[in-house]
């Protein structure tokens, strides 16, 4: 079916369009046309004036819905999850699997690859490579030493499914990182307690991108820079970071955004209330924690995130929107999202001038939020 969306400013990731419509077929952009000579026979839809951007892209998401996917990793949470996310005006994602017993890594492995949801993009293993003594809330007993036996296995069970993986770089050989690699895998360092030799060395070797910058690592110390230092140094390296005002200072933020620019993105790191399992999470005002009180994932939408950007860090609209969209695109290499392009996936949102969620187009309709 083809489509044409009207009445609208579109942000394609590089620049604002007016004046124009922006076709669709079968669920893929085809490019703008001048609104006044479109075919009879294509479906209209007025976007009310409203501004039109790519789907966002969340890298790392432990649950929504109703559910924690560590906790319930089954089809019907996955979908509960899902539909929720979406709502959100995030049209794609990895959901975060934490350090976690092998019997979990199965289950979510095969929900996983039995969903066919286009916004479930795959998984993002935080762990089991990782830093004791930066664990944040990750459970100590299930943290492993990396071996190229376990890890293959893993990757050979997953077959395909896992896209990102969190490793600590001071507990990892170069050919722990290549099979990464080999396997189309994403490499973060995160939870890591790495000098910033160590971190500099775990760049060189393969690993692309960082963790959430600032949470869970070594800290940026004027005697050694830490894994921090390293990702600044770095001509390469890129970060997630959450911009909750939480986990991270909105200071440091803009702070990070001014050194990184573009190699800077968001995550939500957001997590589920949960009362059962290996980790519990406890729902507060603002944030989620464990039981005992320790801050673990955020209470945060990606959209949430990128306003909090404008608002609290000085970046534009425009970058910000960028930060949720299509540098994590390029971070695990998808070419077909987080753009307004001839090729691209048409999974759009719709915004206000306060960049407030009015309306998702996906499978070639447009449903408005009033």
């Amino acid at each position: 079916m083809q489509t044409a969306l009207i009445n609208a400013t579109f942000f394609t990731g590089s620049e604002m369009i007016t004046g124009k419509a922006l076709l669709t077929d079968s669920n893929t952009i085809t490019g703008f046309s001048d609104p006044d000579s479109l075919p009879e026979a294509i479906v209209h839809i007025d976007c009310k004036g409203l501004l039109i951007t790519p789907g966002l892209i969340d890298l790392q998401i432990a649950g929504s819905g109703g559910f924690l996917f560590s906790a319930n990793p089954t089809p019907e949470a996955l979908e509960a999850i899902a539909k929720a996310i979406l709502q959100s005006g995030t049209t794609g994602f990895l959901l975060a699997l934490p350090t976690n017993t092998w019997e979990v890594y199965s289950s979510a492995f095969k929900t996983v690859r039995a969903n066919t949801n286009p916004a479930v993009l795959g998984l993002h293993l935080e762990g089991p490579y990782i830093s004791i003594a930066k664990r944040g809330a990750h459970i100590r007993e299930l943290i492993r030493r990396p071996s190229p036996s376990e890890l293959t296995s893993l990757l050979n069970e997953a077959d395909g499914v896992i896209k990102m993986m969190t490793v600590a770089p001071e507990v990892c050989t170069s050919e722990i990182i290549n099979i990464l690699k080999d396997h189309g895998v994403t490499v973060a360092a995160g939870h890591s307690n790495a000098t910033f030799r160590e971190a500099t060395d775990g760049f060189s070797r393969g690993i692309e991108t960082t963790t959430h910058l600032f949470n869970a690592m070594s800290p940026l110390h004027h005697r050694d820079p830490g894994l921090p230092g390293a990702v600044f140094n770095s001509d390469m390296a890129c970060a997630s970071i959450i911009a909750d005002g939480i986990h991270v200072d909105y200071t440091m933020l803009t702070l990070a955004k001014k050194i990184l620019k573009e190699r800077l993105f968001l995550v939500s790191d957001a997590v589920e209330e949960n009362d059962h399992g290996a980790y519990q999470h406890v729902k507060q005002s603002d944030r989620f924690t464990l039981p005992d009180g320790t801050l673990s994932g955020a209470r945060l939408t990606l959209l949430e995130a990128v306003r909090n950007c404008i608002a609290h860090a000085g970046i534009s609209a425009e970058e910000a929107l960028r930060m949720a969209s299509r540098y994590p695109a390029q971070v695990i290499k998808i070419g077909d999202r987080g753009v307004i392009a001839p090729g691209a996936r048409a999974e759009l949102i719709a915004l206000d001038h306060d960049l407030e969620l009015k309306g998702i187009f996906i499978n070639e309709k447009m449903n408005f939020i009033n």
